[in-house]
């Protein structure tokens, strides 16, 4: 009887609200939330088709790229496609395992891309501070050690969540206020204590991710230093390139992620609503213009992504 009675208490179901108070908005929002969907899947995707069908691109700097848009699609694709539902067919139901399974997928990309975005800091600075030990220290073994540990990282810090939400109870409540399901969201849901969700949700995650921070402006620094010691203008003028390219990537993903954890714990006075479009955002806005940053400022992926999709069709029109 016991058993019965824990069970019932957790539901089978949750109820995705989408935007609450935008309800007759949905399907106008829909449409650019869409079109970003679409546009970050085709960028990424030509993007990772591009590295790995030229062997010259086949190098540390490329590969960290080609993690970076992986994760940027596992972000978006984890999110997206039920929020779309959600909004065009009224499909608000997740059941309580695909609900976890989804805010897993989401911290756990998350934190990944953040490793990412830290191994690509530490190739800019070999390649420009110790550009004579650049092959030896960043070897295709090195490359993918980078990338387990970023897995094993980010499945340490978010697998705990999963038992930390499965000790709940949650006493029939199973209304999420959300497009999506993440870790705070659904611990608020419970009729019981979540001050260790709400610490864990808090210290851990973002502590590794301040250590991630931390970390690369200590990179940059030592960077800007190298830089400044340059001799050529030219040489200095592609390195800041190449970094200036690294930086905004930098920008498009800490600041919407530090703004939203901090108007999602902190900002009471802020409108649910707006609350929710940005956390939709940061889930859309990376993976669209992470690939467009990279395409537009690095001329070698502008020039591949040139020989492979424009030059093989002009020898076709030639023959």
């Amino acid at each position: 009887m016991p058993l019965v009675n824990l069970t019932s208490r957790v539901p089978a179901t949750f109820i995705l609200v989408g935007i609450p108070g935008m309800e007759q908005l949905h399907i106008w929002i829909s449409i650019p939330f869409c079109t970003m969907y679409l546009a970050a899947l085709l960028g990424n995707g030509v993007l990772l088709f591009t590295i790995w069908s030229e062997r010259s691109l086949h190098q540390p700097m490329y590969l960290f790229l080609s993690m970076l848009a992986v994760a940027d699609l596992t972000l978006s694709t984890t999110a997206v496609p039920k929020m779309l539902a959600l909004f065009w067919f009224s499909a608000t139901e997740i059941s309580f395992g695909a609900c976890l399974t989804q805010m897993f997928l989401l911290h756990f990309t998350c934190s990944a891309e953040s490793v990412i975005l830290l191994a690509m800091a530490f190739d800019r600075f070999v390649a420009i501070c110790h550009p004579l030990h650049y092959g030896a220290v960043l070897t295709p073994s090195a490359v993918a050690k980078t990338g387990l540990v970023a897995l094993l990282r980010s499945f340490c810090i978010i697998f705990p969540c999963i038992f930390l939400l499965k000790r709940l109870p949650f006493c029939g409540h199973n209304v999420i206020l959300h497009t999506f399901c993440e870790h705070i969201g659904i611990a608020r849901l419970a009729c019981a204590d979540i001050s260790v969700n709400i610490w864990y949700g808090l210290m851990v995650p973002f502590t590794t991710v301040a250590l991630d921070l931390v970390l690369i402006a200590v990179s940059y620094v030592f960077i800007l230093v190298a830089l400044f010691r340059l001799p050529s203008r030219t040489a200095r003028h592609k390195a800041f390139n190449t970094c200036g390219s690294h930086i905004c990537v930098l920008l498009f993903f800490y600041v919407p992620i530090a703004f939203t954890a901090i108007t999602h714990r902190f900002g009471w006075n802020i409108p649910r609503h707006v609350h929710i479009l940005l956390a939709n955002l940061y889930v859309l806005f990376p993976p669209l213009l992470n690939p467009v940053v990279y395409g537009v400022r690095t001329q070698q992926i502008k020039e591949k992504v040139v020989k492979v999709f424009v030059c093989p069709k002009s020898h076709f029109l030639r023959e």
